[in-house]
């Protein structure tokens, strides 16, 4: 099998599975919420920043807007369901950060990504 017919067998047998590429949706519909914020404690600007649910099988696609950076000592929020999220941050030709974690319901976390 070629490659990119297997590729397309393991993108439609995860949709099937419920994951996403783009790593699913922030905020699930009827679910309690909670804050994210990541903090910028780089020398550099961030400028990728991914999320995704413990149980999706990729990061997903980058959760800040097109042209869009985080600056050094700078911060950006996101509203996401409470629970179990895989997080990650990085720097254009620097370093990266991944993180798993709980939220729960009304929680503001604070994750602060570091050279």
């Amino acid at each position: 099998m070629n490659i990119c017919k297997l590729g397309a067998v393991a993108m439609a047998g995860a949709m099937l599975a419920g994951c996403s590429v783009t790593g699913g949706d922030l905020v699930r519909p009827g679910e309690p919420t909670a804050t994210l914020v990541i903090n910028n404690a780089t020398s550099g600007y961030l400028d990728a920043v991914v999320i995704s649910a413990c149980d999706n099988f990729t990061y997903g696609f980058n959760r800040l807007g097109q042209n869009e950076a985080i600056p050094p000592g700078g911060q950006r929020q996101f509203t996401l369901s409470a629970g179990c999220w895989d997080v990650g941050g990085g720097k254009y030709a620097g370093g990266e950060a991944y993180e798993r974690m709980v939220l729960t319901p009304g929680m503001v976390m604070t994750y602060s990504i570091t050279n």
